[in-house]
């Protein structure tokens, strides 16, 4: 009878180091809960950005004119159309999708240090500008700042394996990165992402401040030329957007009202210029002296 006893013992010894180690499996390490709140806390952010920048909303707890409105009118709000604000939300959604699959590991290994290296990055230098550039900071940006720092730092910390060339690898890929953005803003790829022509620049504010108007339709490719021309300055034209809903549909009050019915048309006055216009030609209606170089 005393052997069924051993092994009855040693059996309920053995469930028992299962049940232990299954539990400690199933325990997430103190350091990936923090990451799994900082993540979350991300995602939250940067949906509320790109939500604010997508509608045009106004940030809350920010005044008029305030930090919070110069950078997220500035060209760096945006790239290749889309908000900066978007691109930190994938950041944060890639992020969450590491921390999760490894939640129960002590140590992520190399993709959650690269990812946040880059994240870092990014946004150290849209800080830097900011400050530098711009001459303002955005609360809710500096907030995003310091929770991907944070996570950076949580990262490394865990030392995973190669953790130096980890490191190494990714902070190259990160600073072509950021020398790629550094390019595009400065005009190199595309002058309407790069610094303003102070002389386009008036001349967009003059149409603007004299009642010109400049109407067209997102599908027009002569509208989108029409911008081109103005280069980093497009934003500041008097745009009137005539089309609802794409070709064919219904025109827009103000467009019907003048009864628009090619585009671009501009109205400067009481008279009428339709097809792509010259900045020498808008700048001789309007009254604007233009200067040759």
């Amino acid at each position: 009878m005393a052997k069924p006893s051993k092994r009855k013992h040693s059996d309920a010894s053995a469930r028992g180091t299962h049940h232990a180690s299954t539990a400690e499996s199933k325990s997430i390490p103190p350091l990936n809960i923090a990451l799994l709140v900082l993540v979350t806390a991300g995602i939250l952010l940067t949906s509320y950005l790109t939500y604010v920048a997508w509608f045009e909303d106004h940030p809350a707890f920010c005044s008029e004119g305030s930090g919070c409105d110069l950078v997220q009118a500035s060209r760096w709000s945006t790239l290749l159309g889309i908000p900066m604000a978007f691109y930190g939300l994938l950041t944060y959604i890639l992020l969450a999708n590491i921390i999760w699959n490894n939640r129960n590991k002590s140590n992520y290994g190399r993709p959650l240090v690269f990812v946040a290296i880059c994240g870092f990055a990014i946004s150290a230098y849209l800080t830097i500008v900011s400050v530098i550039e711009i001459e303002a900071t955005c609360p809710y940006c500096l907030a995003s700042f310091a929770i991907i720092t944070t996570m950076m730092i949580l990262a490394i910390v865990q030392r995973p394996t190669n953790w130096v060339n980890s490191v190494k690898e990714a902070s190259v890929v990160a600073l072509l990165i950021v020398g790629v953005l550094h390019l595009h803003y400065s005009g190199l790829f595309s002058a309407a992402a790069g610094p303003e022509d102070p002389q386009l620049q008036a001349l967009a504010v003059h149409l603007d401040k004299t009642g010109a108007k400049f109407y067209g339709a997102y599908w027009c490719p002569r509208c989108q030329e029409q911008k081109e021309v103005f280069e980093a300055s497009a934003t500041r034209l008097p745009y009137v957007e005539c089309s609802s809903g794409g070709r064919g549909s219904a025109l827009t009050p103000p467009c019907a009202k003048e009864k628009i019915r090619s585009y671009p048309t501009w109205i400067i006055g009481d008279q009428r210029y339709t097809g792509l216009q010259t900045p020498r030609s808008l700048a001789s209606a309007s009254g604007f002296t233009w200067k040759d170089d």
